[in-house]
């Protein structure tokens, strides 16, 4: 049997305003990240969720499979969370601005 469905939204439908969280690890956020978004790999989630903003959070990674294990641990820890489907290969698909550290061009890698 799959496990119970993760909520997930396509990325060209995440709002220009929503809470973006990233939990990438540091050299795929340098390469190229939203400008904005949250920065925290997924192993610190844990111990960092003071640090996360209390309203919907859309979870990213580079295809969807990180995000979509801490979306399911944000619900159940009470959170909403949806993963941003396709994760960063689809933001960058969908036409969405990136940026990469230090003002070099964004790629995701």
């Amino acid at each position: 049997m799959p496990h119970a469905a993760v909520p997930t939204v396509d990325a060209a439908s995440v709002p220009a305003t929503g809470a973006l969280l990233d939990v990438r690890e540091q050299d795929e956020w340098d390469a190229g990240h939203v400008d904005g978004a949250l920065h925290i790999p997924m192993n610190e989630v844990p111990a960092r969720l003071g640090e996360l903003p209390d309203e919907k959070l859309y979870v990213v990674c580079r295809v969807g499979g990180r995000s979509a294990q801490v979306v399911q641990y944000l619900v159940a820890q009470g959170r909403e969370a949806v993963n941003v489907d396709g994760g960063m290969y689809a933001w960058e698909a969908a036409g969405r601005p990136m940026t990469g550290t230090g003002g070099a061009e964004a790629f995701v890698l």
